[in-house]
């Protein structure tokens, strides 16, 4: 297999094997490979009623990692924790543009870790940007568990009705 990468590191997403991703950035970066690994804090509560702050991947069984392709591909795929680089249409695996690192990175605070209900909290009035139900005003709820969904409640010609809509939808009233 001959990867077209100019000698240049790129960045990739790396399939991990399941709940590896620790293990994964690990030896990647034994290696010398540089990896991100964006993390989100998430509360649950335990079945005793506890509150248990639990760090977890953005994205379950991926992380980003740098390297030269052409050189460090084979490498890459035999490391421990790591099922494949993700690959589309064809058989090179498929670079990420620095820019979307970048902007993943910049939402991280100082412990690499995302903070994703930073946007809304719950009683924040909310406009639905697009689609079928565009300008809609309602009350955001709650954030759905693991998911890029979140629930609010719309309240629109006197009817009320929880809904759930793209994060991307959404944004804040000010």
């Amino acid at each position: 297999m001959e990867v077209q990468n100019n000698g240049t590191a790129r960045w990739y997403a790396i399939h991990t094997k399941p709940k590896q991703e620790v293990r994964a950035h690990s030896n990647l970066h034994a290696r010398g490979v540089e990896t991100f690994t964006p993390r989100v804090g998430e509360r649950r509560y335990t079945p005793t009623g506890d509150v248990k702050n639990e760090i977890k991947p953005l994205f379950p069984q991926y992380i980003f990692a740098r390297f030269d392709a052409s050189r460090m591909l084979h490498q890459v795929c035999f490391t421990r924790g790591i099922h494949s680089v993700v690959r589309f249409g064809g058989a090179d695996p498929t670079p990420i543009d620095n820019e979307i690192i970048a902007i993943i990175r910049s939402r991280a605070g100082a412990d690499g870790i995302i903070d994703l209900s930073k946007k809304f909290k719950a009683g924040d009035r909310i406009i639905i940007k697009d689609g079928p139900l565009k300008n809609f005003i309602g009350i955001f709820e709650r954030h759905v568990k693991e998911s890029d969904r979140v629930i609010i409640l719309l309240n629109t010609l006197k009817y009320q009705a929880h809904l759930s809509v793209g994060r991307e939808l959404v944004k804040k009233i000010d």
